[in-house]
């Protein structure tokens, strides 16, 4: 059993209750863990006596207030340990040859793939929030994200270790309608104008509706249709069809097979870009190196 000392909170206890509390089962925890469950149960009761509070409930299994609390503190906690074993692992490995890219939907086009080496390159689509989490704890080796930000003005990224970010690009936002939409024949739009309009809440494959709403600062831009999935064809049908509204880079808004049937209009009010950014965590080498340069440059 890992007992830390005291004042100093042991990180494999922490990582076995954020299994049991995330898995809500001791034995589930145990097999996921490579551990027996009588393990399991001292780790458990090891970081109750530890912080002098009980954290979960035993039937069923589920964290108590402080355990709650408790959970609050350790996605952060544990992450900031797997960036620092990674950027530790970054510094003494030998350069890598290849490219591990971790992009969003709308995040990577036309000028930044050119950049990309023609061997060696492993793509991965994922959500936005995921992104920094996967460079620090060198999942990948660079990554690239996107977002509604203010001209020039850095996206708000999760704080989950010393990540550097660079501006790669900026352009207009458009917001895509059906071509029988009464508002479709404007020759800009305004956010105030549709914060009650249907919405396509789309964050994997359009721009986040929470970010229209920071930017909006008035509510609105309910969900009408919840699609999860990262294919813009698939996005662009469902607005073709009437089921809501989505915002895009203008690029992108009306280039994708699948976007007949809509018209994309520039946003003009409040003044937003969609802007991407490059992350990565320490110095880039080999062929992460050759293409943050090409990016930057």
């Amino acid at each position: 059993m890992h007992v830390g000392d005291a004042g100093a909170m042991d990180p494999h206890l922490l990582r076995t209750y954020v299994a049991v509390a995330r898995l809500a089962s001791f034995s589930a925890a145990a097999d996921e863990l490579g551990y027996t469950q009588s393990a399991v149960s001292q780790h458990i009761a090891a970081l109750e006596q530890d912080l002098g509070a009980p954290l979960l409930t035993r039937r069923p299994v589920a964290p108590t207030p402080a355990g709650e609390r408790l959970l609050e503190h350790a996605a952060p906690l544990l992450l900031r340990l797997d960036a620092a074993r990674a950027d530790v692992r970054r510094t003494a490995a030998a350069p890598a040859r290849g490219l591990a890219l971790a992009v969003t939907a709308t995040a990577l086009r036309g000028h930044m793939a050119a950049q990309l080496p023609h061997a060696g390159v492993a793509v991965r689509v994922l959500p936005r929030e995921a992104i920094p989490a996967e460079v620090a704890t060198g999942a990948a080796d660079v990554g690239l994200v996107d977002g509604v930000a203010a001209p020039s003005d850095p996206l708000r990224l999760p704080d989950v270790a010393p990540l550097t970010t660079r501006g790669v690009a900026e352009e207009p936002v458009h917001v895509v309608l059906p071509t029988g939409h009464p508002l479709a024949h404007r020759a800009g739009l305004r956010l105030a104008d549709l914060a009650d309009a249907r919405w396509l809440d789309a964050p994997g494959a359009g721009l986040p509706l929470d970010q229209l709403r920071a930017a909006h600062v008035g509510g609105g831009f309910r969900p009408a249709l919840r699609y999860d999935g990262t294919d813009l064809r698939t996005l662009l049908t469902l607005a073709a069809a009437g089921h809501g509204l989505t915002a895009l880079p203008a690029s992108l808004a009306s280039a994708v097979p699948g976007a007949e049937g809509t018209v994309a209009v520039p946003l003009t009010a409040p003044r937003v870009v969609h802007r991407t950014e490059l992350v990565h965590a320490g110095a880039p080498v080999g062929a992460a190196a050759d293409f943050v340069a090409a990016l930057v440059d």
